[in-house]
């Protein structure tokens, strides 16, 4: 659906089976943009938290208490959530606990979650399977671990940051302690970044590319777009010939993909 600093929510859909991740956009616009898809709201079987930042779970409140949707957290981020003065009537009854690195199932879909870097009470990514298609969700990390790089390699469908350009951020108008709250190691990863590992450790088997949860403030999405497919390019590997590249939008719903 929609992806950037101010509020992220993705949704992922079999037949069966209708996910989101993240919840951190107004209820009205969820609703929305599901109703544009031939999706009513009621449909949704799951909503998987990465943390408990408020631009990621504002409104897991409203969809558990409204629709019983189950929220799936690892036990710190549900923590976060009870505490998180966004959220209104925290879901406790609809929590599903969830452990990093053990597979669960939601009908049709495999998923694990993965710990990923990032400065809240816990953050995690995931990799979500079903037959024929891998999909991975690699958000909000300050950098690349080795656990998180073993799961994004297995991705045919890959949903990774590119938050902010480097100079846009040095240069731009943030505090020096949040440029270097978003610059470090427990923040966001840059276009610059996200092209350098992309571009080394690309395999064949990778068939899209999404860039996602883009500053509004510290990137553009055509500047995102040209650092990761010119870098791309100087490892050979071309885009929209081997892999397809995407921006996600940042102020309305994206293209629904189809597999």
């Amino acid at each position: 659906m929609r992806s950037s600093s101010h509020g992220n929510c993705y949704y992922l859909g079999l037949p069966d089976c209708h996910l989101l991740i993240d919840a951190g956009i107004a209820f009205s616009h969820i609703r929305r943009s599901l109703k544009d898809m031939d999706l009513d709201i009621s449909q949704i079987n799951a909503v998987l938290v990465t943390h408990d930042h408020s631009d990621h779970i504002k409104t897991v409140g409203s969809l558990s208490d409204k629709y019983n949707i189950p929220i799936y957290a690892t036990r710190p981020v549900i923590a976060g959530i009870n505490k998180s003065v966004y959220v209104k009537h925290p879901p406790i009854s609809s929590y599903v606990i969830i452990e990093k690195e053990k597979e669960f199932a939601i009908r049709s879909f495999l998923v694990t979650a993965f710990e990923v870097p990032h400065d809240a009470s816990d953050c995690v990514g995931y990799l979500i399977e079903t037959p024929g298609h891998t999909f991975v969700f690699a958000s909000d990390m300050g950098y690349i671990t080795p656990t998180a790089s073993k799961y994004i390699a297995r991705a045919n469908h890959l949903v990774i940051e590119a938050n902010y350009d480097i100079d846009m951020l040095q240069h731009g108008v943030y505090p020096q302690q949040l440029k270097e709250r978003v610059g470090g190691s427990m923040g966001h990863l840059s276009n610059q970044e996200t092209a350098e590992y992309l571009a080394n450790h690309y395999s064949p088997h990778l068939k899209d590319i999404w860039l996602c949860h883009l500053s509004g403030d510290n990137n553009l999405p055509e500047l995102a777009y040209k650092t990761i497919s010119e870098r791309l390019l100087q490892s050979g590997i071309r885009t929209g010939e081997d892999v397809n590249l995407s921006v996600l939008n940042r102020t309305k719903p994206s293209e629904l993909w189809h597999s």
